[in-house]
Order: structure tokens, then sequence, then C-alpha cells
């Protein structure tokens, strides 16, 4: 400390206000920076309740079964978002496919993505997503209903952590919301089935 801010009792303070303000900003600007790196860290290990994204199905099916409930959830979007099953019952380690249905209720094409987790957080890393509406942005058209699947199984190493083998469900949860990306007003998903109702005769 110099002679000037032994002296000088409001040149200490506004010195230790300027550190204070440095590492409140520093904290905030890392805690921004952090986000992705986080949410990617979550889904390549599972933690915090995230799934992770399979490359391949499972070699190996066992007897034991567990019970998928599914939810389903909106967040600042002019939608409707529905679980077409409630339930499936899938042996620990079968592929099972899931659908779930999209409306826009709006009058404008309006593109969101789906953010998810698995409760219990401990069921995270065996939750794997063969495919998933949720790796990729949805835009869908005015007032039309679509069809998003997701096709996953239960990691067979479920049945063997002291944390999750008494665990007779998990509950994979979705919320949509509105696109960040740049490109949130573009043309309606292809991968997206629209539900139109049969030509009459």
């Amino acid at each position: 400390m110099s002679s000037t801010d032994r002296s000088d009792p409001n040149a200490r303070n506004r010195r230790v206000a300027i550190i204070c303000a440095c590492v409140f900003f520093g904290m905030v600007g890392a805690a921004f920076g952090s986000v992705p790196l986080y949410r990617a860290f979550c889904q390549i290990t599972g933690f915090d309740g995230a799934t992770r994204r399979a490359d391949k199905a499972s070699d190996t099916v066992l007897r034991k079964t567990i019970v998928v409930r599914f939810d389903a959830n909106v967040r600042d979007l002019p939608w409707s978002f529905t679980a077409d099953q409630t339930s499936q019952t899938a042996k620990i380690g079968e592929t099972k496919l899931a659908f779930f249905k999209v409306t826009n209720n709006s009058d404008r094409p309006i593109t969101g993505r789906a953010i998810y987790n698995v409760v219990p957080e401990q069921a995270g890393p065996y939750f794997q997503k063969l495919q998933c509406f949720c790796f990729t942005d949805q835009t869908i058209p005015p007032k039309t209903t679509v069809d998003v699947p997701v096709l996953y199984f239960i990691d067979p190493k479920y049945a063997e952590d002291i944390n999750t083998k008494g665990k007779p469900e998990v509950t994979l949860s979705y919320t949509f919301f509105p696109s960040t990306t740049a490109a949130s007003q573009q043309a309606p998903n292809p991968a997206a089935k629209k539900l139109t109702p049969p030509a009459k005769s």
C-alpha cells in the first residue's frame, strides 16, 4: 500500500471499490461464458439429469423392465405441446420410440427449441437418445400440428449402479422455448411430420 493510501482513507476506499467491481464483473462474465460449456458438459456426462446422445443402439437387452414417463411443457411460446403416450414400459437396453405433438397456435411461423432432463438426476447418464427433436430448432407454420419423435434406450448399466438399480421408473421432461439462433424464422423443418386430414374421395 502506498503512503498516499495510508494517509488518505478515501483513496484506500476507492481502491477497494475498484477491486471489488473488477471481481464482480469478472465473475458475471465467466458465468455467462460458462453456460454453453456447462450444457455441453451435462449432455456428455449426464450430469444434472441431462440425457446423453448415443451413436448406436444397445447390444444388450435385459429382462428387467423400467417405466418411462413423459412430461411436456412450453415457455414463452404460443404453442401446445403434449406427449402421445403418458408412459412406456421398456426392457432395460431395449430401443423404444415415443411421439410428441406440437401445435403452433399463432398466425405466423415460429421457431422453438426443446431442452430436456431426466428425473431422478442419477438416471441422466443412462438415458440414451438415438434420435430426438431436441437436437435441432423446430420451425412450425401457423395453425399447424406436427409429430416429433424421440428414439431412446436405457443403458444396461442402469441396473448395476447402486444409485439407480432400485428405481423402477424415470421421467423424461421436455420444455420448448423460443429459439435464440439468428435463423429463427426459416422454412418448416422437413424432419417434422405435418398432420393433414385424408383427402376426400
